[in-house]
């Protein structure tokens, strides 16, 4: 009885901190958020466009610098360090989590990186919030793998969210993945050969490279765990090839 009565205690606490930085995000100046927009075309769903929609250098950034988003981005950990790394680009950090993006979002704030935003969504609704070809590359990090075949097409490297991201993304643009997930990594790759994409670099275990990269460098606090429980972290670079000659 006592301890049901300290566990159901820290769950109120916990969700009382959610709340908190629910509400705290909305104040902030580097996030947007908008979980309720819906396909269009559906019985009392909203389907209009988000006004920021192809106006993010414009009314966000007010530069001409590319654009940069980060998919489930948790914590905001690789979208920061990239923007630190890179300040010849903007980022956008995307992730449904508000509670965890408000780590990230006032990490941002304290380290005054004006080249960072999030953006609190599902990411089935990129499209209401990017227009035609205004994301320079998209990187994938340490996502969910969906490791049950009937949720496949939940694989945010599917057919289903390539074909949301390919109207999005400018020509040549990189599709970037990392992962400790051997399933997810093979899933990819055989999802490039079946859509004819073009694989750029593939990395069966980036630390077994002997060669220093840079922008594979950055290590979140779960891919650390990953690394001291031993396990192998794997990298994929592709692209659509639409107008383009593979290389």
């Amino acid at each position: 009885m006592v301890f049901n009565f300290f566990y159901k205690r820290f769950l109120y606490e916990m969700g009382k901190d959610k709340l908190k930085k629910f509400e705290a995000i909305g104040t902030f100046p580097n996030v947007f958020q908008n979980t309720s927009w819906h396909q269009p075309n559906c019985t009392n769903c909203k389907g209009e466009n988000v006004a920021i929609k192809g106006r993010w250098n414009k009314l966000v950034f007010k530069n001409d610098k590319p654009i940069v988003v980060e998919l489930a981005c948790g914590k905001g950990e690789y979208t920061l360090a990239l923007a630190q790394q890179f300040p010849h680009c903007n980022y956008i950090g995307i992730d449904l989590k508000g509670n965890r993006i408000w780590k990230g979002a006032q990490k941002a704030l304290e380290l005054h990186l004006n080249n960072v935003h999030f953006l609190r969504t599902r990411i089935e609704l990129l499209a209401h919030f990017f227009g035609a070809q205004e994301i320079s590359a998209i990187w994938i990090t340490f996502p969910d793998p969906h490791l049950r075949e009937v949720k496949a097409q939940k694989r945010l490297t599917s057919e289903r969210f390539l074909n949301i991201y390919k109207p999005l993304l400018k020509p040549s643009a990189p599709i970037q993945l990392k992962t400790d997930s051997k399933p997810l990594y093979e899933f990819t790759k055989t999802t490039i050969q079946q859509l004819n994409l073009d694989l750029l670099v593939d990395y069966p275990d980036i630390y077994s490279l002997g060669k220093y990269e840079e922008i594979l460098d950055v290590k979140t606090y779960y891919e650390k765990k990953h690394l001291a429980n031993g396990l192998t972290i794997m990298y994929v670079k592709f692209r659509f090839v639409d107008g383009l000659e593979k290389t």
